[in-house]
């Protein structure tokens, strides 16, 4: 499975944030996006994600799923977390789960109990999610990526409000993804200690994303 990108521009207004881009992450390998804020990093995994369109080249995902689309066997964890507020923290995993299940062919991913102890959240999993400090909301939206078996994992800035215990954690996760046979693409100012990774920096210092 090849993630593969070829001749891809990106237009922000009539400014090329991304111009004229070519990479490959195969599986087994993560992509960390690195460069300043307002370089092209959120743009770029939204248009992987499906929800920008590029103004020229292609994407696609090589031996994946022919049956579905790109964004379809993506994962994608933006900034926010996810959470309805209203909700327990308990009862946000479970609508994930839920809202996934269409996506593992019969898999079973970890539970939503399981996947808050692999975040260190289970004490927490009856209190409302809009109760969460910063850093405890991080945590329960990247539980979500134990939910799914979605090859294509999309991580924007997800080390952001963690501690280095919890970016522990996270890295570990996205080893196994890895190390399964997934790929991973990940924008982020912080260091990662992960399996296979390589670096595409993109440089075109513009406005904020």
């Amino acid at each position: 499975m090849h993630l593969v990108a070829s001749d891809l521009t990106i237009l922000r207004g009539e400014r090329a944030v991304i111009p004229d881009l070519s990479f490959k992450v195969s599986a087994g390998e993560a992509l960390i996006l690195t460069g300043a804020n307002g370089s092209g990093k959120t743009t770029l995994i939204r248009s992987l994600a499906g929800l920008l369109k590029p103004s020229r080249g292609t994407l696609r995902l090589e031996d994946g799923d022919a049956r579905r689309s790109l964004a379809e066997q993506c994962h994608y964890v933006g900034h926010r977390s996810a959470l309805k507020p209203a909700l327990t923290v308990l009862e946000n995993v479970t609508f994930w789960s839920q809202y996934f299940a269409d996506d593992n062919h019969g898999r079973l991913p970890s539970s939503g109990g399981a996947a808050l102890d692999s975040f260190g959240l289970r004490e927490l999993s009856d209190i409302p999610a809009g109760y969460l400090s910063a850093g405890q909301k991080q945590r329960a939206g990247l539980a979500r990526l134990l939910l799914t078996h979605r090859p294509v994992w999309l991580l924007d800035e997800p080390t952001a409000s963690l501690d280095a215990a919890s970016q522990g954690v996270l890295e570990a996760v996205i080893d196994r993804h890895l190390l399964a046979g997934g790929l991973a693409v990940i924008a982020t100012h912080q260091p990662l200690d992960i399996v296979n990774q390589f670096e595409l920096r993109l440089d075109a210092a513009m406005e904020d994303e």
